[in-house]
């Protein structure tokens, strides 16, 4: 009898975690893993680069995209922030990247995060998980990840979570692919929890799930 291959889904909404969940569980269960985020980042770079505003027609660039646009060092950034949420709302641009995806993980299978990898690109996923968090404590995350240790006063945090919640509405509102969790995917709250500890969490629901199959 032929196994098919585990695919996680890790689905959420910006700086949640789902990142570092699905990093870390790739690597625990010997997974490829994929970011698919870092896909419409690469494309709104490349629009950016080409002097084109991501809110225009970005099919064009989605198909020319190259491996060497997903190793750029300038992909978190505000900038790119905004224009990759831009480009992942066009049914062009994700039509363009959704048979990407599903190739990278039908024969060796793989973990795989996003906002639509349990809603669209892989529905039948074996296991599927929603990480979220405040709007608060993901900005606080997003500019540790890109500034580090730099204090950020009380109105640029505030104009941060403004901009996290913007761009929460404009993922969960698009027609194509919207932010949504799937009826079958575990949501996982990461406000209180560590990085260790929501490991923790997704490694038990995979070893329950696979044990059920």
């Amino acid at each position: 009898m032929t196994v098919r291959p585990l695919v996680i889904a890790v689905d959420g909404p910006a700086a949640a975690g789902k990142g570092t969940l699905a990093k870390a569980l790739a690597a625990k269960l010997g997974l490829p893993y994929l970011d698919t985020g870092l896909l419409y980042r690469a494309v709104a770079r490349r629009m950016v680069n080409a002097g084109l505003d991501p809110a225009g027609d970005a099919s064009a660039e989605a198909q020319a995209l190259q491996q060497a646009d997903l190793a750029r060092t300038d992909l978190r950034v505000p900038e790119i922030d905004r224009g990759a949420s831009l480009v992942a709302a066009q049914p062009a641009v994700r039509a363009a990247l959704l048979e990407r995806q599903r190739v990278f993980a039908s024969e060796t299978g793989a973990v795989v995060d996003g906002r639509d990898i349990g809603t669209v690109v892989f529905p039948d996923a074996d296991v599927k998980f929603f990480i979220t968090a405040s709007p608060r404590t993901r900005a606080l995350r997003r500019h540790h990840q890109v500034h580090g240790g730099t204090p950020l006063d009380e109105g640029a945090l505030e104009a941060a979570v403004a901009e996290i919640v913007a761009r929460d509405e404009r993922d969960s509102s698009r027609e194509t692919a919207p932010l949504v969790q799937a009826p079958d995917a575990i949501l996982i709250e990461t406000d209180t929890l560590s990085a260790a500890e929501v490991l923790d969490k997704a490694c038990e629901t995979v070893a329950l799930r696979c044990a059920r199959n």
